[in-house]
């Protein structure tokens, strides 16, 4: 090979690498404006409310225990009976819990960002089924209940948007701000007519709960069978939490999505029984009894005196939701789309050198680098564009104007007006495999692949019959219209 092929490709791998450089400032670039976007969401989200996730309700009966305690004083080696009161609250999950949603979305602006909040109409309804004496099965007489509530956990307040009034049975209540036990969190709850535990009740509830938030929708399957509706007019859905819908259905107009869990497949019973036994409040008890609230793992006595260290952060990984997310937003595309950038540059040199060897043209580097600069341009206008008219508009104005600047340039450069259309429809059919290498979410790999072989194949089709060793040893000179020779 002589020596002239062998600069020319030295010169050419040179300016690929120098052009990583303002490549790398641009990814740069959107890297800054995507942090600068998330930081306007998190703001708009900071003042209207967050991710919602709804945890409930539960129902809550604290009592009061009389502890009799048999010692044996040191000294006397006398027996006596030492009486205290201990304090706890039983805990009952619904026996049906249904929600019924139905999710409308808007788009709120800052500046040129936009963040997409929703607002979901719940209706929130099951029962319980209290046992026989609050399933104590023992030294039931010790114990003095206090009025039990109903609490519901929420986690942003700021998102409820409507009065929420229970109805129990025939009757109706109101509810009150916090959820008044510390492992839910935020929320709420109502204060329910005293119960004499004597006999199992049956308490039917339901209410009607507004919600406003950003991004997601959760919700934690708390009854020993639960039903789950959403309806909403986002047509695209991220299916978020534990358990995928059992049935769904996404058009372009929105999504319908359907749950059903019961207590096998949620475990909820003896993950709440764990919860308020390792991170309930301090000196709150656990009483064993109920089935919907407890496990059998319990001692011999039937309570267990626990201690605060931490969240019940098990019991809301249990959960069910929506995302409402733009799957590939302008920034991501953008990513993604220089990182193909240096690729494009090659592919695009490497038809430059292909004029050159096979039309016995001369193209200077400082053209090659000329036009791998316009190249990389391409990435700056697409980010800049895609911020107010959109991913599509913006590759497609930002894909015309460089197709006619390098293809009026490449006419002058071959002194072809045949050559430059034909370079330039060669550059127009890559940067339309190019989209459709970014809007394909599933099969970007294989079309990457298979655009790089038939490539490969084009390339070699048009050398097969090539000197290689002839290459280099006569060039046009680039400013001889007769076509004269530089030895």
């Amino acid at each position: 090979m002589n020596r002239s092929l062998i600069y020319k490709l030295g010169a050419i791998a040179l300016l690929i690498v120098l052009l990583l450089i303002p490549l790398l400032m641009i990814n740069g670039v959107i890297s800054d404006r995507q942090h600068l976007r998330d930081g306007v969401l998190e703001d708009i989200a900071r003042s209207s409310s967050y991710s919602q996730q709804l945890i409930g309700p539960l129902m809550v009966v604290p009592y009061r225990k009389v502890v009799r305690t048999w010692r044996t004083q040191a000294k006397t080696n006398q027996r006596y009976q030492e009486v205290s009161l201990e304090r706890g609250s039983l805990y009952f999950l619904p026996e049906h819990f249904e929600l019924d949603g139905k999710v409308q979305t808007e788009l709120r602006s800052r500046g040129i960002y936009e963040a997409r909040l929703y607002h979901a109409d719940n209706r929130i309804s099951g029962h319980f089924s209290l046992p026989k004496q609050l399933g104590i099965k023992e030294d039931f007489t010790d114990y003095q209940f206090e009025q039990p509530f109903l609490a519901v956990g929420i986690s942003d307040i700021r998102g409820i948007e409507n009065a929420l009034k229970l109805e129990l049975n025939d009757q109706r209540l109101d509810f009150v701000p916090g959820s008044q036990v510390g492992w839910l969190g935020d929320g709420v709850h109502v204060m329910f007519p005293r119960l004499d535990g004597q006999q199992a009740v049956e308490l039917a509830f339901g209410f009607d709960l507004r919600l406003q938030g950003t991004d997601a929708l959760q919700v934690v399957p708390v009854g020993k069978t639960s039903k789950v509706s959403l309806t909403a007019d986002w047509p695209h859905p991220s299916f978020i939490g534990n358990y995928l819908p059992a049935q769904r259905n996404v058009t372009d107009q929105g999504f319908t999505a359907n749950w059903q869990t019961s207590f096998f497949s949620t475990n909820l019973q003896e993950i709440l029984t764990n919860c308020l036994t390792e991170d309930a409040l301090a000196t709150e008890n656990v009483v064993a009894g109920a089935a919907p609230y407890i496990s059998s793992e319990i001692s011999s006595d039937h309570s267990i005196s626990v201690a605060k260290t931490g969240g019940c952060s098990v019991l809301t990984t249990r959960s069910l939701g929506v995302g409402f997310i733009d799957p590939v937003d302008q920034y991501l595309k953008s990513d993604r789309a220089i990182k193909y950038a240096l690729l494009f540059i090659a592919l695009t040199f490497a038809g430059f050198f292909l004029f050159e060897v096979l039309k016995s043209l001369a193209v200077h580097p400082v053209q090659y680098a000329l036009v791998g600069v316009a190249l990389a341009f391409f990435y700056l206008l697409l980010l800049s564009l895609s911020e107010h008219i959109g991913f599509t508009l913006a590759y497609l104005w930002s894909a015309g104007g460089c197709v006619l600047l390098i293809g009026f340039y490449v006419c002058h450069v071959l002194r072809s007006a045949r050559l430059g259309l034909s370079f330039s429809s060669g550059l127009a059919a890559l940067y339309g495999l190019l989209y459709g290498v970014l809007s394909a979410e599933d099969y970007a790999l294989l079309m990457g692949s298979l655009l790089l072989f038939g490539l490969l194949g084009v390339f070699m089709v048009l050398t097969r019959k090539l000197d290689w060793y002839g290459v280099g040893q006569k060039a046009v000179k680039p400013d001889d219209p007769n076509g004269g020779t530089v030895e």
